[in-house]
């Protein structure tokens, strides 16, 4: 990819990756082994600090829902999102993920500041 030298800026003091995909395209299930290889184990993130989204487009033939992706990326919290069927229920899941975004970061500093009071 012609971006990859920007790829360490973007990745510094990141706390979560969240990969979107088409899942009808076989190409894009081949390239999210690679996003998460760079962006998740290089880093290296928790697999709970990124999020998986199987985006459908409308008409979609909406069969790949029961999506079954091989290891690692089977360990990782998969949503599929349909803005047109259910926009609500893909804004809980990204408010979920954030939210636990969040607690592990004031989790992570906690854990920083008891290491050097102590």
């Amino acid at each position: 990819s012609r971006f990859e030298t920007c790829w360490p800026a973007l990745m510094k003091d990141s706390h979560g990756v969240i990969i979107i995909f088409n899942p009808e395209l076989p190409s894009h299930l081949k390239e999210i082994e690679m996003w998460y290889s760079c962006f998740v184990q290089q880093q290296p993130l928790l697999d709970s600090q990124c999020l998986l989204v199987a985006h459908h487009k409308p008409g979609s033939a909406g069969d790949t829902e029961n999506l079954s992706l091989a290891y690692p990326l089977n360990k990782i919290k998969l949503i599929h999102s349909n803005l047109e069927d259910d926009p609500e229920d893909v804004r809980m899941e990204f408010i979920k993920y954030f939210k636990s975004i969040i607690t592990f970061i004031n989790e992570s500093r906690e854990r920083e500041e008891m290491s050097i009071i102590s």
